[in-house]
């Protein structure tokens, strides 16, 4: 009996070509409440819900880690964020993937560590109406990836009314794989958010392509169509 197979999405590095904006709006952010760190530390943090990243971030800077500094952070962020939505664009082949898997009857959902104040620019560009597509953002769930108990993705499979383990996890981050592995999905990795093969296949990737464009030519390699 074959078994159709269901996509969960990542969003930024994933679907959305944002992965730099939101390093860029970090820096802004950190920058703002005196906080000195190098971009490429801001980068390899990427990926976690923005309660963790700021929890990694500050012991680094050895700053106080306080709800109200953290809650500043956040929002210093947001605001950083969306004045860069003009250069938030989807990935080449975003559309197209997520179209041909509605079209094959495919079940699909995304599911992003962000808030839904910014995975709403995401999802406009995209152009994905979140009232008619499951979406689910870190405000929805108690934990975000990469906690032991991911709830983002678990709680997308849930809403799609599919098992865990019959569902594929596309992410561009080590954080996204490592949630992966740990709600028993298969991890499929993109390099599109910047982190290496390597490092995608160490953290559970059972494949790794370029981008949703190449995941798209190479659909057959990770489920088969219904």
């Amino acid at each position: 009996m074959r078994i159709e197979t269901s996509f969960l999405f990542d969003l930024d590095g994933t679907l959305v070509d944002s992965v730099y904006q939101h390093v860029l709006a970090w820096k802004a952010a950190l920058d703002a409440e005196g906080i000195e760190l190098s971009v490429w530390r801001i980068h390899r943090k990427i990926g976690m819900s923005g309660g963790l990243f700021t929890n990694q971030l500050l012991p680094e800077t050895h700053g106080e880690i306080s709800p109200e500094r953290v809650d500043r952070l956040r929002q210093l962020h947001a605001e950083a964020y969306r004045e860069l939505r003009a250069q938030v664009c989807p990935l080449p082949g975003a559309r197209e993937l997520l179209a041909a898997l509605t079209e094959a009857g495919t079940r699909w959902a995304i599911a992003t560590r962000g808030r839904m104040e910014m995975a709403a620019v995401n999802l406009e560009a995209l152009g994905v109406d979140a009232s008619k597509q499951v979406v689910i953002t870190r405000d929805m769930v108690k934990y975000a990836k990469p906690d032991p108990d991911p709830d983002l993705f678990l709680d997308a499979a849930a809403k799609l009314n599919v098992p865990i383990e019959h569902t594929v996890v596309v992410g561009d981050s080590i954080w996204d794989m490592l949630a992966a592995r740990r709600c028993r999905s298969l991890g499929v990795g993109l390099l599109s958010g910047g982190y290496g093969s390597d490092e995608l296949e160490r953290s559970g990737a059972l494949r790794v392509y370029e981008d949703p464009a190449d995941l798209l030519l190479h659909l057959d390699e990770v489920a088969a169509r219904p």
